[in-house]
């Protein structure tokens, strides 16, 4: 698990400056804590809730489970009998108790330079009483599912904190995703209401939010499910209307979204969208919050009631429902914040996820203000108006901790480091990584032109279904090596496995696989515990299997090295090739389509198609396009394909199954397939590999 001193030859060595004041300061400490979370979790995690507000104090075990599905069902427990507030825990415990009311909790910076909000912690608990108090004047109670469909707003943080405060469900939806994804989320959680906005802008681009929210509401009502309340927030509709008239009133003053604004020197307009309004059904944010209360009690939960639902991936095409519940979740994701980002009270912390994924949930939200911390809420675009614009913000509001995704250092590395050091980033002290691994040399350029060789890197691995860091370097503890997760978090116990199930030891490579669980880690699909089980522990019973393969070396580093079912890591997004395919065969072009990844210099994956048509139909450019947009339509912008290729045949083995492993060659133009043996006509190879895509489409 952990060798038993650090290594000394490959690595990056923590400075005085990076070790002096860490919550963790040396290795030898880092595995004294880590061995005494695997051997007294009990006292380990129980040193930790005494941070917290428990109505009523847990009895028994900290943890109990089982991971073993010939021993009966699956289950993971967490401080049974203990009942709490995450909201509570977040708000008020740090307004009442800690005094920071007045502290900032965020920073909010509009796509547009120059539109911005602060809002302290009084200001945010007493925003989300209101909205609680609406939620519950539309009838909204403890175990309902809420739907929410928002941009980067500060109001898409009240939403998901108003729920958690009445004991509702959260299911929030990436505001990046069509109206068939919104809609499958919704009918696969039965949602009792929607909360969306207008619109809102990533970089020059319009996203007409309501309208796709109306599609998606049209399209539940067809499938036999009528959700008939959404309440909708202006956010670029600017002017003072009367809601009778058909609009609800603005949020506040935005010139520059009002009128002509300049960039550099290219002046721009901001249309504002057409809201579609329809009173039955729509409500306004801005009237129901008029009149509504500041004062409302915390409904106080049990330890293992639900407090979200995340939908993520599945390789069977259909989007699992990943729940999480209330203190052990609430427990990891503060517990990981303070460690992982070495956590002080003056910090500035900025993470540039956005919330409709996990990342958002757990690391600006829950974890941040669980804290107390002050955090960067970021609407737009790392390009937009320019490529310097992270740096400009990390300057303005003198960021300190800064959390981001290999695309988008990336993304930025192509263009060179003038445009970072125009600015001094001197308040930068850890920068983290997420969503993928990241490759040595995008680390190290990150390392050396972003922190100047003097901040610590922590590259986290973790899954939607973690709900927090399982495998990650901790500032200062661990000395880093460039691409790898290093070591697994307090309480995590990581095995890699053969295909036969067998543990290898010392250097090994083979599915990543942890032996017992942490109070975060997810507890089932909603609706569905048998996917459940079968997804995450038939394959390998007593363990929790991850779908990632990774290797282990010499020193004990552990180093991940991609999924190993059907799923593909795009800009840090997971997605499911299955779902791809099925968006592409509801073509009626289409009789049978392939997808695999290819690597992408930016993206890290990018989704290369095979598709075969039915008789009789030509394969063209137009086609290509119609079959872009239906990916699109389905699931959403960042599922595009960036490759189409015409394949009249795939290769399939004697039983008709396709052999993926050859597609991946193809796609990525290398000769040495090797074993083709069981393929039952191996002809088709050349033919795929003349039609192969050099450009993408």
């Amino acid at each position: 698990m952990i060798p038993d001193k650090a290594p000394e030859d490959d690595v990056f060595h923590g400075g005085e400056e990076m070790r002096r004041g860490a919550h963790v300061p040396t290795f030898e400490k880092f595995k004294e804590m880590y061995m005494q979370s695997i051997e007294d979790p009990d006292k380990f995690w129980g040193d930790m809730t005494k941070d917290f507000f428990w109505k009523t104090k847990h009895t028994g075990r900290f943890l109990d489970y089982n991971f073993d599905v010939t021993k009966g069902e699956i289950f993971i427990k967490c401080m049974e009998g203990a009942s709490t507030n995450i909201c509570y825990n977040v708000l008020d415990r740090n307004v009442h108790d800690r005094r920071l009311g007045d502290k900032v909790a965020f920073y909010w910076e509009g796509n547009e330079p120059g539109d911005e909000l602060t809002v302290t912690y009084r200001e945010l608990l007493n925003s989300v009483c209101r909205f609680a108090n609406v939620l519950k004047s539309q009838g909204v109670k403890k175990g309902d599912r809420i739907a929410i469909y928002m941009p980067m707003v500060v109001e898409l943080v009240v939403a998901m904190l108003a729920c958690a405060r009445i004991g509702a469900v959260h299911s929030i939806v990436f505001a990046g995703f069509s109206a068939e994804s919104l809609c499958d989320r919704i009918v696969d959680s039965q949602c009792s209401l929607l909360i969306t906005a207008d619109g809102f802008y990533r970089g020059d681009k319009l996203i007409n939010l309501k309208l796709l929210a109306d599609e998606a509401l049209q399209k539940c009502t067809d499938k036999g499910f009528s959700l008939e309340r959404c309440i909708v927030l202006k956010h670029l509709s600017k002017e003072e209307q009367d809601p009778s008239l058909g609009s609800p009133p603005a949020k506040r003053p935005c010139p520059d979204l009002q009128q002509e604004t300049e960039t550099g020197r290219v002046r721009k307009t901001r249309p504002v969208p057409q809201v579609p309004w329809n009173p039955q059904v729509d409500k306004c944010w801005h009237a129901l919050m008029a009149d509504s209360s500041d004062e409302c009690e915390p409904e106080w939960c049990a330890s293992e009631d639900p407090l979200f639902i995340l939908y993520t991936s599945g390789s069977t095409g259909k989007p699992k429902g990943v729940l999480h519940t209330v203190s052990g979740y609430m427990l990891y994701t503060a517990a990981t914040f303070k460690l992982v980002f070495d956590y002080r009270p003056d910090d500035v912390y900025w993470c540039t996820a956005d919330i409709g994924w996990i990342t958002g949930h757990s690391y600006i939200t829950y974890g941040p203000l669980a804290n107390g911390a002050t955090s960067v809420l970021f609407e737009g675009l790392p390009t937009y108006p320019d490529v310097s614009r992270m740096w400009g913000i990390i300057d303005k509001y003198h960021v300190s901790k800064f959390y981001t995704a290999p695309t988008a250092i990336r993304l930025l590395m192509k263009y060179g480091s003038e445009p970072v050091q125009k600015y001094k980033r001197d308040s930068l002290k850890v920068l983290g990584t997420v969503g993928e691994p990241i490759n040595p040399e995008a680390w190290q350029w990150y390392f050396k032109v972003v922190g100047d060789g003097r901040c610590p890197i922590v590259d986290t691995f973790w899954q939607t279904e973690t709900g927090g860091h399982v495998m990650t370097p901790l500032p200062a503890a661990t000395p880093m090596k460039p691409g790898s997760a290093t070591f697994p978090f307090f309480g995590v116990v990581p095995a890699i496995l053969n295909e036969s199930g067998e543990e290898l030891e010392g250097p090994s490579e083979g599915y990543l696989v942890f032996k017992q669980p942490w109070p975060g880690v997810m507890r089932t699909v909603f609706g569905n515990h048998g996917r459940f089980e079968n997804t995450y522990f038939k394959k390998f019973p007593g363990y929790y299997v991850t779908g990632d393969g990774c290797r282990r070396d010499k020193d004990g580093y552990y180093w991940i090295t991609g999924r190993i079912d059907d799923m593909l890591n795009v800009s840090g997004h997971l997605l499911s090739t299955a779902e791809v395919e099925s968006a592409l065969v509801e073509h009626e072009a289409v009789a049978e389509a392939a997808v695999v990844g290819r690597h992408h210099p930016v993206k890290g994956e990018s989704l290369y198609c095979f598709v075969t048509l039915r008789d009789g139909v030509a394969f063209n450019h137009m086609l290509e396009v119609q079959l872009k947009n239906q990916v699109r339509e389905k699931i959403g912008a960042i599922a595009t394909p960036d490759f189409i290729q015409d394949a009249p045949a795939l290769p399939k083995t004697r039983s008709g199954k396709i052999m993926r492993r050859v597609l991946r060659k193809i796609a990525g133009g290398e000769r040495d397939l090797g074993d083709i043996s069981t393929l039952a006509d191996s002809s088709v190879v050349e033919q795929l590999f003349q039609n192969r895509c050099s450009t993408p489409v």
